[in-house]
């Protein structure tokens, strides 16, 4: 059974990322692929030509096509190659790979699995950065990609991981109160309201000293791995509307390059002292933390280690409950097909 689920949306980079008139070498989901944009759209292809394996990225970009580095061989948008310095004549199976990429709220989305089911309209809606200025940007975390969801599901980490960072005061747990549901759409919410909460020392000020606010840490989740995190506060009793903040509304969207590496895409206030913050976050508390995790796991499945289950890991055990089935539902479907495919033509 494959690790990774394959019938989805995966961000594959910012748009920002791939250079003009050039291309975009990234590891994805444990295969080497190219992205570039044309005057047919964005192309995805797989980095590795037919004829000798190495790399296309080592190549170049001629017009919309990609010339390897080694012969010469130019491949296409729909991954056909198009052109060889040694005659008109190439053998059939003289191709490499293509993925339908999709453009999407300033991302380039990817469908790894079954093409013909590839529908942009299941890409899940980060249409709340679209008019925000904010910078785009990515890491890459040396940790496996559900080990960092079930971080971002468990809120209550940041009580005790980011106490430099956030100055967080302890309300999480005094008053708040924990809700998972699943919306609509089929994502995966775990909310955190704080009502009547002792406020952060920067809103006392705000407030007046003995004042209370109201609180809210909302985290969105759709399989495989795309996340948006909401927070709030506003003045105690005003049904939040005397908001003490604009409402933070960031994308944490994770694309596994392998078992133990993941791609970070987020969104950040622009300059070096916002982008200084996110690398300690996520690199600095974060990282090293769920690092150890993955090293003490050595490499065993999570359930088998029967690990102690709490309050808070209600939305993160959700979550690995729904890729378990969707893992089961796709390797039924491949099996499937193979036992037709090995039968048919038998009387």
């Amino acid at each position: 059974m494959s690790d990774f689920v394959r019938n989805s949306w995966y961000l594959a980079a910012w748009a920002k990322e791939v250079p003009d008139a050039g291309f975009l070498a990234r590891r994805l989901l444990d295969e080497p692929w190219l992205i570039m944009h044309t005057a047919e759209g964005w192309v995805m292809l797989a980095d590795g030509c037919p004829h000798r394996f190495v790399p296309l990225s080592r190549g170049r970009r001629v017009g919309d096509t990609i010339a390897c580095g080694y012969h010469g061989l130019r491949f296409g948008a729909d991954g056909s190659c198009v052109f060889s310095p040694f005659g008109k004549a190439v053998p059939p199976e003289t191709r490499v790979a293509a993925r339908p990429l999709v453009e999407r709220h300033g991302g380039l989305w990817f469908w790894p699995g079954d093409g013909a089911l590839a529908d942009p309209a299941l890409i899940p809606d980060f249409s709340f950065i679209d008019d925000v200025r904010d910078a785009r940007d990515h890491l890459v975390m040396n940790v496996n990609y559900e080990l960092i969801s079930d971080n971002l599901l468990d809120l209550s980490h940041a009580e005790f991981l980011h106490t430099e960072t956030f100055g967080v005061n302890g309300a999480l747990f005094e008053f708040g109160k924990q809700t998972v549901e699943t919306g609509p759409d089929g994502a995966l919410w775990n909310k955190w309201d704080m009502d009547g909460s002792r406020p952060p020392e920067w809103a006392v000020p705000m407030v007046g000293v003995g004042g209370a606010v109201d609180q809210w840490l909302h985290i969105r989740w759709h399989a495989p791995a795309s996340l948006a995190l909401f927070i709030g506060m506003a003045r105690a009793g005003t049904e939040r509307h005397e908001p003490l903040m604009p409402q933070m509304a960031n994308p944490h969207i994770l694309t596994p390059s392998s078992a133990t590496e993941s791609h970070y895409f987020f969104t950040r206030e622009h300059g070096e002292e916002a982008a200084a913050m996110a690398r300690k976050v996520f690199l600095e508390e974060d990282e090293p933390m769920i690092r150890a995790q993955q090293d003490a796991m050595a490499g065993r499945d999570f359930w088998s280690m029967r690990p102690v289950i709490l309050p808070s890991d209600a939305a993160a055990i959700r979550a690995r409950r729904r890729l378990m089935q969707m893992r089961r539902e796709e390797a039924a479907t491949d099996d499937t097909g193979a036992l037709l495919e090995g039968t048919s033509g038998q009387q």
